[in-house]
Order: structure tokens, then sequence, then C-alpha cells
């Protein structure tokens, strides 16, 4: 219900920011057609946002035929997590990193790139799904993906009324309806995309913190997911995703930031410090900060190759679940 609760504060607050958009574009008929195209985003994003996110980043269904071992992987996780077994992608992306997406469990996702499944071993991926079924099961993935998708409109929205400010600046007739004039149109185009961010920034960091320690729960393994951590923000630091950065506003559903402009990162983080969720997670274990002693193997990179299953040719890993 909480859930459920965020989620309807959040439209409201998305609903109320297209209002006042409108007006200062086009006084109150503009607040008439804003209220318009506000209800029906609002539906649209509930039934559809995963389904754009998913295409958005290219994303592809497998299943146990075409990635037996990957899919079965996020099979027993989520049969520990007693939620019900979600549609499983894999993402064409060398960066190392995942999400998960839906309106609920019933119709839930979760997606893994490539250079997740290349780069990490068999336990830290299985560390990173866990943690991607727990936002599930927290019911986090319905906010975020319509999060996502309405920041994107209020980013579009931005340019339209940059547009619409270069076109009729000086033209007092056609600029009539805006109660601000050119400064409306301005402060439009500079605040909106401020306040897709702030909207991001609503989702509140200890969601990140609470899906880490559900996720070590399902899997078993804290150190599991501290280890992913750590090789995530090393390989997202090095290895760029275009696809995120030509789509800020989905940045937040990632695992890690997936994003490179560091300064505005760090000014406007939807994620918590890397370096705390592994220590919190560290501590789960009775250990601090001390690394385990032995800590799995890595599987080799196969750039250029095939797309491997999550532990297709890795050592096994006696998973205490499989």
């Amino acid at each position: 219900m909480n859930g459920y609760f965020r989620t309807a504060m959040l439209l409201a607050g998305l609903t109320s920011l297209f209002l006042a958009v409108g007006y200062m574009l086009g006084g109150q008929s503009g607040m008439v057609i804003a209220l318009g195209v506000a209800v029906a985003t609002n539906l649209f994003a509930y039934w559809n946002s995963d389904k754009m996110v998913l295409r958005m980043y290219g994303a592809r269904q497998v299943d146990a035929a075409t990635a037996p071992q990957f899919y079965t992987m996020v099979q027993r996780l989520a049969q520990r997590a007693q939620l019900p077994m979600p549609k499983v992608f894999i993402i064409d992306n060398d960066q190392p990193n995942a999400f998960a997406t839906g309106r609920n469990p019933e119709n839930a996702a979760v997606a893994a790139t490539t250079g997740l499944l290349n780069r990490l071993s068999t336990e830290e991926v299985a560390g990173v799904m866990a943690h991607e079924l727990a936002h599930i099961k927290n019911r986090d993935t319905l906010i975020m993906t319509v999060t996502a998708t309405l920041a994107g409109a209020l980013s579009m929205l931005a340019n339209f009324a940059m547009f619409l400010g270069a076109s009729h600046a000086n033209n007092s007739e056609e600029n009539k309806g805006n109660p601000l004039g050119f400064v409306g149109v301005l402060l439009v185009s500079i605040l909106a995309p401020l306040a897709a961010m702030l909207v991001q920034m609503a989702i509140s960091r200890s969601r990140e913190y609470e899906a880490d320690r559900i996720g070590a729960e399902i899997s078993g393994r804290p150190d599991w997911l501290a280890d992913a951590l750590e090789g995530i923000q090393n390989g997202a630091a090095r290895v760029p995703n275009y696809q995120a950065e030509n789509n800020p506003a989905t940045a937040h559903m990632f695992i890690i930031n997936p994003l490179h402009g560091r300064g505005m990162d760090s000014l406007f983080s939807t994620h918590p410090s890397t370096q705390e969720r592994v220590r919190r997670l560290r501590a789960m274990l009775g250990g601090g900060s001390a690394r385990p002693a032995a800590r799995p193997p890595k599987a080799p990179s196969r750039r250029g190759g095939s797309v491997p299953d999550a532990g297709g040719s890795r050592p096994k890993s006696g998973l205490p679940w499989g």
C-alpha cells in the first residue's frame, strides 16, 4: 500500500507541474490542454512505461530455450523470493548494469546488459538479479518506470517551450495567451528539466539500501552483491552507456548510475554512495568492511562474440539454492 501511495503522490505532483507549465505557456486554455495531456500521459505511463523503457534500450526477451542458465537463475531466485516469474531480458550493451521494471509483481521484468553477464561471475550476477527482484517485491518498479516516462515527457515539454519562445518571442499577438510572456517560456525551458531531476530525487535513496538488504536475503550471500556493486561501479565508470546518456530520465532505474556527467551526477544523484552500500552489505556478514576470503572466479570477457548465457561457460558455482 505504501508503494501505491508514493506513486499516487508522484503522479499528483507531476500533474500539478503539467498544469503550471500549461498555464505559463498558454494561460487558462493552456492549463486545460495540459490537464488533458497530463491525464493521458499518466494513464499511458501506468500501462506502458515498462514496455517503453525496454524498447528504448533495445532489450530482447529470453527464455529457458534461448538463455537456459540465466533464465533458470532468475527463476530460482524468484521462487526464493516468493514472487511470480518475471519476464527476462538481455540488453546488448557493454556497460555492466541491470534494472527491473513493471507495474506490479505479476507484470514485472528484469533486464541485464551483456556487459553484466560477460564481466561478472555467476555469483555476482545472482546477487544483482536478487537485488532487482527485491525492487519488484517492494513494488518499487512502478514508481521507477512511471517516473522515467514522465520525466522524459517533462524534458520534451521543455524543448517545446524553448522552441515556442524562439518562434514567438517578438510576436505579442501570438504570445498574449502566456501570462508571463517570453519570461514564462524561458522559465519553463530552464525549470522543467530541473523539475524532472527533482522528481527522480524524490524517490528516496533508502529504496536502494532496502533493495540491497532484501536482495542479499534472497540470494543468501550479501558478499555476492557487494562484489557485484564494486565491479559494476568500476565498469560503468569506464564504459559509456550511450542509450542512457540520451535518456537520462531513466538513469535512476539502474542498479548503478549509468551516466558519465560527473558534476551533475553528484549534484542530482538518484543513487546512494556505492561505497556505503558495499559497507552495509559486508556488515551483514558480520565482518564489517572486510572482504571475504574466497572470491568467486571471474568469467573472461567476450567482447565481439556471441552473448553468453549467465554462467554458460563459467566454473560451476555451487549456488546454495541451485
